[in-house]
């Protein structure tokens, strides 16, 4: 029987009333260990303690702070090989995407390190005679943060470490599919120099602890990643308590390969930012939108690129995409499979579940031609390694097609035309454009984020994250009359 994996409850490491398996989405023979979850008086207890330890931490001096992200960062990056296994074991990426998802999360750590020293105000003369005015930003207090588990470790990373750069404590629950590189980020965490409580790892269920961690008083800002209904649901939950919210939910992401772009670039992007991570992240290319001129040469360069794939276990060589994460998202993609059949869309290859060495949860990735875009296929969130081409006649019916959707994340543009690319730029409705880019990929030193059913409240990432996780206060002071 494995070790069992603890919570971090109020600064101690704490069993739960009960546990949960972990399984190798490659392997599901390897259990990866037993993990607690989190019950309702731990969270009460966890809270309290973070009040008391926010206000501790908000007194620390900018260096002491970062030096705390700057050491969490470095280890990260030092040991992403090691932990980047871990992630790779238990959410089925290939390796070299765990390694540079730890890596990254490193980056994050470092990138806010900085960001401590460079917290700085605003001072103005008031319209009254004799009176000064001073602007600065202040701690929200306790952050809950909600994160996913497709990218287990980075987008925690991403949500922590300005929380912490900004003197919030911090109460995560991860999601459930993916708690081993929770813990693994837990233990470096738990060794710095913070008050006791700051940081809490409360592992659980969605439905109960997750619900009941939005709901509570004591909770000042909710940073959620997830789907729509969940979110919509956390929104519900927080405005009984004024609790602000910041969450990422879905997406329906659009690349547009026009006449005049460099085909194999087109297909290049159009394959990564698909296929890339099993198609399992928000930003996936799951709309390409093919002018009619190259539609035909386009596909079979496509069709060609997503057979060579390797599909295979996340630890071995040669590995370009891993298996879904679990049973209930395979037998979710092979729904769309069958629905996208149903609606009239042509699966050109792919999209079925592959017999393997392994016991685990493979399916070849999917190409859909003949699609339009009122089909469900192309409504919804797949989170799915599944793309449908839909073709045009034009750039304009191209970007018409591009902002024809309720989510608003990412888009992108494969075109040689300047004029073209930039109209692109400024004109597709999402938080983020990619030209000759993937849709997929994003740095961590500027604002992410979406429109529409894909965000609701500030934007994550570089200097824009200081928005959610701080107050601003504003201050009058008069002088008086010099004597």
């Amino acid at each position: 029987m494995s070790d069992i994996n603890r919570n971090f409850v109020a600064g101690e490491w704490m069993s739960g009333a009960q546990e949960i398996e972990n399984r190798n989405p490659s392997d599901t023979s390897e259990l990866i260990g037993l993990y607690a979850q989190a019950d309702h008086d731990q969270l009460d207890a966890t809270l309290e303690q973070a009040r008391k330890a926010q206000t501790e931490w908000a007194a620390y001096g900018m260096e002491r702070k970062q030096a705390v992200l700057m050491n969490i960062g470095n280890e990260l990056m030092q040991r992403a090989e090691e932990l980047g296994r871990l992630l790779s074991r238990e959410e089925g990426k290939p390796l070299a995407e765990g390694r540079g998802e730890v890596f990254r999360a490193g980056q994050f750590f470092t990138y806010y390190a900085a960001e401590c020293l460079r917290q700085l105000g605003e001072n103005a003369d008031s319209v009254r005679d004799g009176v000064e005015i001073d602007v600065r930003r202040e701690p929200v207090g306790v952050v809950a943060v909600i994160s996913p588990w497709n990218f287990p470790t980075a987008t925690a990373s991403w949500k922590i470490a300005p929380a912490l750069c900004y003197g919030n404590a911090v109460v995560w629950k991860p999601a459930n599919i993916t708690p081993a590189s929770a813990v693994a980020l837990t233990e470096i965490i738990s060794r710095q120099d913070i008050p006791k409580g700051l940081f809490s790892l409360v592992m659980g269920a969605g439905g109960t602890i997750g619900q009941r961690l939005v709901e509570h008083p004591s909770i000042d800002a909710i940073s959620f990643t997830g789907s729509v209904p969940v979110g919509k649901g956390i929104a519900a939950a927080a405005i009984q308590n004024l609790t602000k919210v910041q969450m990422e939910m879905g997406s329906k992401n659009a690349l547009a390969v026009m006449e005049d772009g460099d085909l194999d670039l087109a297909v290049s992007v159009a394959l990564g930012g698909a296929f890339g991570g099993t198609g399992q992240k928000c930003t996936a290319s799951s709309r390409l939108i093919v002018h009619a001129a190259v539609h035909d040469a386009f596909v079979e360069k496509l069709v060609a690129g997503a057979q060579a794939m390797k599909v295979g276990h996340a630890l071995h060589d040669g590995t370009q995409m891993g298996p879904v994460v679990s049973e209930r998202q395979l037998k979710e993609n092979l729904d769309y499979v069958a629905l996208g059949q149903s609606e009239g869309a042509e699966l050109a290859c792919g999209g079925v579940r592959l017999d393997m060495p392994q016991d685990g949860f493979y399916m070849s990735p999917g190409i859909f031609l003949n699609t339009s875009n009122d089909m469900r296929i192309n409504r919804e969130e797949m989170f799915a390694p599944l793309a449908s081409v839909i073709k045009v006649d034009s750039y304009d019916q191209a970007i018409a097609t591009v902002n024809d959707t309720n989510f608003g994340l990412t888009s992108g543009i494969v075109t040689r035309d300047l004029a073209r690319a930039t109209h692109f730029r400024r004109n597709a409705r999402t938080g983020v454009v990619t030209v000759n880019l993937p849709t997929a990929g994003t740095d961590y030193h500027v604002p992410f984020g979406g429109r529409g059913d894909s965000s609701y409240g500030p934007r994550e990432q570089g200097k824009s994250a200081a928005e959610f996780y701080t107050t601003v206060k504003t201050a009058y002071i008069s002088a008086g009359v010099p004597t």
